[in-house]
């Protein structure tokens, strides 16, 4: 067997709904087409979960820690992504996400010029509702047809991660398929100097489109408890990084500074605290210095908890 270039991994929903046991398992199948280089990583032990990842030929690791409301940890996660594999780079991506070859040729691009970074990227959004055939020349029409059939999704946050195993060594217990804990891993590549590279130019992933059902109660990730919870264990709203916040594209293989327009230029300076003097207070105070609800709302929410 060659040797791996990257290891992806991941921890699926259960497969009960048939839509999200269509989605999950074309995105399975997409990444197992990009061949020997990759290896695939299914973490968890949900309903279906290793009989999919059996069917599909990737590798099923069942043990994983879970958070009081049973919701598996991306620590727990990343830790059996590096006890079981041996690749330079690690990815992190979400199991509803199709993915091309130009992500590989992404991983060469940026290693020539940096041994530390984090590559992140805007997705395509696109209802997908049928199974698609495996092979690597049928993902290969597939991306042919994304431009004119999906929508770019907003930048913010991030469906993938992709980086080398010397990063993210230590991470908080954040809850998988809740909000903030993607946010963070964008503000941890500023704040420990890992340049942080947006490819959505070179690299093109798709979402494909799904409701949430299978959530407690219907509700959108963002809308759930542990949703605060893991932006509790950021270190709060001043570690709300985006997509927007990278430092360079990457454009036809090559690193590109992002533009300083005036946008770019106030908030490097809203996040300066963070990324240059690596002062959480100071973080803080800057953040409700740009954003002055906010900082209401918190100085509220301190004297009512001072008084009570």
């Amino acid at each position: 067997m060659s040797e791996k270039l990257l290891t992806i991994f991941t921890t699926p929903k259960p497969f009960r709904d048939s839509h999200i046991v269509t989605i999950q398992r074309n995105a399975l199948r997409s990444w197992k087409a990009l061949g020997e280089e990759v290896d695939v990583l299914v973490i968890g032990n949900d309903e279906g979960v290793a009989e999919n990842a059996r069917a599909l030929g990737v590798r099923h690791i069942p043990q994983v820690k879970c958070n009081s409301h049973g919701t598996p940890l991306i620590s727990s996660m990343l830790a059996n992504a590096r006890e079981h594999s041996s690749s330079p780079y690690l990815a992190i991506i979400n199991t509803d996400i199709i993915l091309f070859p130009d992500l590989l040729e992404a991983i060469r691009s940026i290693s020539a010029f940096k041994q530390q970074f984090v590559l992140i990227g805007q997705r395509w959004d696109m209802d997908v509702t049928v199974e698609l055939p495996g092979e690597a020349e049928d993902f290969a029409r597939f991306k042919q047809r994304v431009k004119a059939k999906a929508k770019l999704h907003p930048p913010m946050g991030s469906d993938y991660f992709l980086f080398p195993r010397s990063c993210y060594e230590t991470i908080p217990d954040f809850a998988i398929g809740r909000a903030g804990w993607d946010n963070w891993f964008i503000f941890n590549s500023r704040f420990q100097g890992w340049p942080l590279v947006d490819a959505t130019h070179d690299v093109t992933i798709v979402h494909q489109s799904h409701d949430y059902r299978h959530l407690p109660g219907g509700q959108p990730h963002y809308r759930l408890p542990e949703t605060d919870e893991n932006v509790e264990q950021a270190g709060g709203y001043h570690t709300i990084f985006t997509i927007a916040d990278a430092q360079y594209d990457l454009v036809d293989g090559k690193l590109v500074k992002k533009p300083l327009t005036f946008k770019k230029i106030a908030r490097e300076v809203e996040i300066a605290p963070l990324t240059r003097l690596h002062s959480h207070s100071l973080g803080k105070l800057f953040f409700y210095l740009y954003n002055p609800r906010k900082g209401y709302q918190a100085l509220r929410s301190w004297l009512k908890n001072l008084f009570r």
